[in-house]
């Protein structure tokens, strides 16, 4: 965990503005272009699919659109877990599910395939920032839709000033660096 967070400390860079006046963007491109850093990070993410004595107990990792992609699939690949994207309304081919919610700077709509979770499927829900928490909760709820269980939410970093956790209710929040 300490290199992980390390590796979040020197490869990631704000970027003032983004995509709107007033909001501090999480550049993560720098730590995916370094090979330790992301594996890192991958790895710490993958521990929130384990249980405490190093057991996989996650059956899918779900990535959130969009740079849940890039972090959720490679921790679906160290679980030895199957992956699907949550994505940006209109996006996905086939039948979906969808929901609407607020994000930190106006709204969205997500959707899931409805075959992407089995019934009883546990699931691991990636992404890089967790911010207000809408992303996130939106997405337990189309899991839950599909009939899959969430056994937590795993992401590299979370805007604790924005009380995102809160959102989430029950749900275990595992984040690598609170800024």
């Amino acid at each position: 965990m300490a290199v992980a967070r390390e590796a979040l400390d020197r490869l990631v860079r704000d970027v003032q503005d983004f995509p709107e006046p007033g909001i501090v963007f999480k550049d993560i491109m720098p730590l995916l272009a370094d090979h330790d850093g992301f594996r890192a990070v991958v790895l710490a993410l993958a521990e929130s699919g384990r249980d405490e004595s190093g057991e996989v107990v996650v059956d899918k990792v779900i990535g959130m659109e969009a740079r849940g992609f890039l972090v959720g699939a490679p921790v679906a690949l160290a679980l030895g877990a199957g992956f699907a994207p949550v994505r940006k309304a209109g996006k996905l081919p086939g039948p979906t599910h969808a929901v609407s919610y607020d994000l930190e700077y106006g709204t969205a709509t997500l959707e899931l395939h409805e075959d992407a979770v089995t019934p009883g499927d546990r699931v691991l829900l990636v992404d890089d920032v967790l911010a207000t928490g809408g992303t996130a909760r939106a997405t337990a709820d189309l899991v839950r839709r599909c009939g899959g269980t969430v056994v937590g939410v795993a992401v590299l970093m979370e805007l604790g000033f924005l009380a995102g956790r809160d959102r989430l209710g029950d749900l275990a929040v595992d984040s690598l660096a609170v800024v």
